[in-house]
């Protein structure tokens, strides 16, 4: 199952644009659970970034919020992410907030979903689109969790205490969880510092900016940006470059077509695949020979 962006909000367009602005809010409503969903501030002065990643890092830390994640319900992030894969937050907030209200709360949730009927279950997450397929992997993952830990406290406790490496291969092994899922657990419920999800617009954007190779995959991507970006600015860094291939880096026409000084970014990006006299934009892995 591919996996497509994390649900972050757009924010304000009036401040699209204007790097000079003051750092967006966080939208209340996204996969952190928003300004009051877990997590800590973790701001940070943009330095002397020792790569080109970090110093994308820096930038974005200027324009949108600043914050070290984790204190999400470990399951209830499992089914949030999974719910979110393949469409985007306009469509699955509703349907997490129609499972939250039907199968809820989430200390109960693994057991009401793991017994849930699966057209019942089906219906209620429908506006998240595949609705079929993720219900059956929700609804396994739920007695997953409880066959394997017992509850979803024991899970939640493995997922924030467990070793990283250990928690990120379990999660893989659940049918219809892929590296991006796995990794929003660790971040958003473990609070694992050095994680970077990589998305559909991550992988397009560290590509495009040429901070990893052009044809690299989702998880060669995410090895290299968890190389060269710090762990304390990694969780900020995936959030930041959602909203920022949202406002500017978009897939089929980014803002340096408009010219570099649209795009905040422009002193630090390769512009892989994107042709300002032409106009045309492909993907990078097409770049390659």
């Amino acid at each position: 199952m591919s996996e497509e962006p994390d649900p972050v909000s757009n924010t304000d367009p009036a401040a699209e644009g204007d790097s000079t602005a003051a750092p967006d809010p966080e939208p209340t409503e996204n996969i952190s659970g928003g300004p009051d969903g877990g997590g800590v501030a973790a701001a940070f002065e943009p330095g002397e970034a020792g790569t080109r990643a970090e110093a994308v890092v820096d930038v974005l830390g200027d324009l949108y919020w600043q914050k070290a994640y984790g204190g999400r319900d470990a399951f209830e992030c499992l089914v949030r992410t999974i719910l979110s894969q393949n469409t985007s937050d306009v469509a699955s907030q509703p349907a997490h907030d129609a499972l939250v209200e039907r199968y809820g709360p989430a200390e109960e949730m693994a057991e009401t979903l793991a017994d849930a009927p699966r057209e019942e279950l089906a219906s209620t997450i429908e506006s998240a689109g595949l609705y079929n397929q993720k219900s059956r992997v929700i609804r396994d993952a739920a007695a997953w969790v409880l066959t394997e830990f017992g509850s979803t406290a024991a899970f939640d406790r493995f997922v924030r205490e467990g070793d990283p490496g250990e928690v990120r291969e379990t999660l893989l092994a659940v049918r219809g969880v892929g590296p991006k899922t796995a990794d929003c657990v660790l971040l958003f419920a473990g609070g694992r510092g050095g994680v970077f999800p990589v998305d559909t617009h991550v992988h397009r954007i560290a590509r495009r900016l040429g901070v990893a190779p052009a044809d690299a995959d989702h998880e060669t991507v995410r090895e290299h940006l968890e190389r060269d970006v710090p762990a304390t600015k990694c969780g900020f860094g995936h959030t930041a470059m959602i909203q920022f291939g949202r406002e500017y880096c978009k897939a089929r026409k980014p803002a340096c077509l408009d010219g570099p000084e649209a795009c905040p970014l422009s002193d630090l990006c390769e512009r892989v695949g994107v042709d300002a006299l032409t106009g045309d934009v492909v993907d990078p892995a097409q770049t390659v020979e």
